[in-house]
C-alpha cells in the first residue's frame, strides 16, 4: 500500500514541461543544472518551474491542477468503508470494529468540529466493552480529512508499530477505528481507556500535491483538558513524504521518550538525524 505511487504525483511532470533528456556530450553549466533540478523534482511532489503560457499556466498543468483539486475535494468528503478501506483480511487478523463520534454525518463532521472530538453514547459504551484499559500503548485509527490517506497507510504502519510494540515487550491495546475522527479525540480516549501513550492515526486535510498523506499524533496520558501543547505530531506519511518504515521506528522512539520523561506536547524534543544531503 504505501510503496504504491500517487497518482496525482506521478502526473505532476508531464512530457510538456518535463526537461529534455541529457545527450552525453552535453557539457558544463547547462548539465549540472539540469540534473539538480531533476533531483529536486525526483524529491518533492511540488510543481516546480511547469512554465507558462503568457501569464496563464499551459494548459496541461491548469487540467493537472483541476484534476488534483476534484481529488482534494473526494477524499474529504469520502465516507469510512471499513471493509472496502482496509481490506476483509487485515479487518479479521486485528479483529477491527468502528465506532463513531457525535457527529452524525460527513457534512455535520466539516460544519462542526467540536462533535468530532467527542464519542456518541453508543460508541464510549462499546469500547468500554472491547477495549482492555491500562496498556502500555493504545493505537488509533481516525478518518479525519482524508479516508484515501487512512486506506493507503494506516495498515501498513499498524502492522509496523504493533512488530516494534511487541519487540519492546510493550501491552498493546485492541486497535478500532473512529468514523468522523477529530485530533481532540486522544483526550477522551485517554480518559476512558488509561493507556501510557495514545498513538492516532489519521488522515491529513488533503492539498494539491497528493490525497494520501496521513498524521501520527501522540499524546502522554491524554487528559480531558489537554490541548495541541500536549501533543506531539508527525506528519507527511506517504511514498513521497515519510515512508511508513521511517514513520514507525519515529513514533516507537517518541512514545518510548514519553514513558520514560512522563510527559509529551512542547516539553517533549524529537531527536532527528541531520538532513543528509542530495545525492
Amino acid at each position: 500500500m504505501a510503496d504504491e505511487p500517487d497518482d496525482l504525483v506521478a502526473s505532476s511532470i508531464c512530457p510538456e514541461t518535463a526537461l529534455p533528456e541529457i545527450e552525453p556530450e552535453m557539457i558544463g553549466p547547462e548539465l549540472g543544472w539540469s540534473q539538480t533540478l531533476q533531483r529536486v523534482r525526483a524529491r518533492t511532489p511540488a510543481r516546480l518551474l511547469a512554465g507558462r503560457a503568457g501569464a496563464a499556466y499551459r494548459t496541461h498543468t491548469q487540467l493537472e491542477l483541476r484534476r488534483a483539486h476534484a481529488a482534494a475535494r473526494d477524499a474529504v468528503r469520502a465516507e469510512l468503508n471499513l471493509e472496502q478501506d482496509f481490506g476483509t483480511v487485515f479487518i479479521e487478523r486485528w479483529k477491527l470494529f468502528e465506532i463513531s463520534t457525535q457527529a452524525t454525518s460527513k457534512l455535520e463532521y466539516l460544519l462542526r468540529p467540536d462533535l468530532g472530538r467527542s464519542l456518541n453514547e453508543i460508541s464510549r459504551s462499546e469500547l468500554l466493552q472491547r477495549v482492555s484499559p491500562s496498556n502500555d500503548l493504545q493505537v488509533v485509527i481516525g478518518d479525519g480529512l482524508s479516508v484515501t490517506a487512512v486506506s493507503k497507510q494506516a495498515p501498513p504502519l499498524f502492522e509496523l508499530l504493533r512488530q516494534h510494540a511487541q519487540e519492546r515487550g510493550w501491552r498493546i491495546g485492541q486497535p478500532f477505528v473512529i468514523r468522523h475522527c477529530r485530533v481532540g479525540i486522544l483526550n477522551e480516549i485517554g480518559e476512558l481507556l488509561a493507556p501510557r501513550v495514545v498513538v492516532l492515526l489519521i488522515g491529513e486535510r488533503p492539498g494539491l500535491a497528493t490525497t494520501e498523506s496521513l498524521s501520527s499524533y501522540l499524546a502522554y496520558q491524554p487528559r480531558r483538558n489537554h490541548t495541541d501543547a500536549n501533543r506531539n505530531l508527525i506528519s507527511n506519511i506517504h511514498p513521497r513524504g515519510i515512508s511508513t518504515r521511517d514513520a514507525a521506528l519515529r513514533i516507537m522512539n517518541l512514545a518510548a521518550k514519553m514513558m520514560t520523561a512522563g510527559t509529551s506536547g512542547y516539553q517533549l524534543r524529537e531527536e532527528l538525524p541531520t538532513p543528509l544531503a542530495l545525492k
